[in-house]
């Protein structure tokens, strides 16, 4: 096979990236990427927060709007929220959606937030092709907010690393109430 067709056909392959649940990729598919607890919320539960560039500009500080509307990445390093090491739950920096609870987050060495498992249906995925190689982005189920991507290198029991950008995220401990969600 030639070089061009190999990739036209890769090409063609993910040119048909979907929006998938953490549940549909929980041995629902091929791909494994997690797993699922018998709670039963999928991500179609949640309804959407739908806002224009406009408005998420208003909203988000400059930085959060490159990751969570761009889907940027921050520096290394940069965020508070890797040295955060108290009980409570991490939620979405644009809408307030949990995302994950502190007891799923570990020390990962790469320099950004990383947790083995995100809050049951909270987190949608699809593939990312930006640097050829397919990885598995995540996203927040509820305003799409860009988090990270999914990669298989991270502790049991999923085996899996939810690496987070931090400026995607806030961090409420858990003596206080979470807020509202955005609307």
């Amino acid at each position: 096979m030639r070089r061009r067709q190999f990739l036209q056909g890769v090409f063609l392959l993910g040119g048909g990236t979907s929006m998938l649940s953490v549940r549909a990729l929980a041995g629902h598919t091929d791909d494994g990427m997690g797993t699922v607890d018998s709670a039963g919320q999928t991500a179609m539960d949640i309804e959407k927060l739908v806002k224009t560039d406009d408005e998420w500009r208003e909203l988000l500080t400059a930085a959060e709007y490159d990751v969570l509307r761009g889907d940027g990445t921050e520096r290394p390093g940069s965020s508070d929220l890797n040295a955060e090491k108290r009980e409570g739950t991490f939620v979405c920096a644009a809408c307030g959606l949990p995302l994950f609870k502190s007891e799923t987050k570990y020390e990962s060495g790469t320099g950004w937030p990383s947790f083995w498992t995100p809050i049951e249906g909270n987190v949608e995925t699809k593939r990312d092709f930006k640097l050829f190689l397919p990885r598995t982005e995540y996203h927040c189920a509820r305003c799409g907010g860009h988090q990270g991507h999914v990669f298989g290198d991270g502790p049991q029991p999923t085996g899996k690393r939810y690496c987070n950008n931090g400026v995607a995220l806030d961090f409420v401990p858990e003596d206080e109430e979470l807020p509202e969600l955005r609307s």
